[in-house]
């Protein structure tokens, strides 16, 4: 069947249209510089994850090969700040872990992103008590919330998927605005 043949059956709405403008050619075409960032970021994520109970045992389900989060690029955990760019609190933080926790973040290199797995990082869960830490949020800034108690693992790998949608759209000047550094002196971070 010849390329005209084929453009006569195709239905009358849909149009073929051309390349938008830029360089092209054989096997390339040029795009923002954002763009082509926000997608490798967004395929190399490396999670650090900071489990205190059962939200953990859900997150080691997620790592597994049934569902296999290495398929969204995040496969190589870190257990080191420095080199981890997605915090992952999961579980019960106490209030005198909540300075372990923002040394954590810190620690950090820009830009990071911080996930709340489960009720108790989200919210302090069902201990309502005095030294439960009533949100990760009141120490550091979350991205995303993942609900649940615990939750399972799709609601993760959903998570997951929220955050590299974040680091997909996110520019590359957005750590130096000022909305942003205002948003973490709210916290105290400089």
């Amino acid at each position: 069947m010849g390329a005209e043949k084929i453009n006569q059956s195709l239905p009358s709405r849909i149009q073929i249209v051309g390349a938008p403008d830029g360089i092209e050619g054989p096997g390339f075409f040029a795009t923002q510089l954002d763009t082509v960032v926000g997608m490798a970021r967004k395929n190399s994520i490396w999670p650090l994850p900071f489990a205190t109970s059962c939200c953990g045992i859900e997150f080691m389900a997620t790592m597994g090969a049934h569902y296999d989060l290495g398929r969204f690029g995040s496969e190589r955990l870190s257990f080191s700040p420095r080199q981890a760019d997605l915090l992952m609190v999961m579980g019960t933080i106490a209030k005198k872990m909540g300075p372990i926790l923002r040394q954590v973040y810190e620690q950090m290199a820009e830009p990071r992103w911080v996930i709340a797995v489960g009720a108790c990082a989200s919210s302090g869960g069902i201990f309502d008590t005095y030294s439960v830490l009533q949100g990760i949020d009141r120490i550091i800034p979350v991205d995303v919330y993942v609900p649940g108690c615990p939750p399972r693992p799709e609601q993760i790998l959903d998570g997951v998927m929220k955050i590299q949608e974040l680091v997909q759209a996110e520019s590359r000047g957005r750590r130096e605005s000022a909305e942003y550094k205002a948003e973490l002196g709210k916290y105290g971070i400089e």
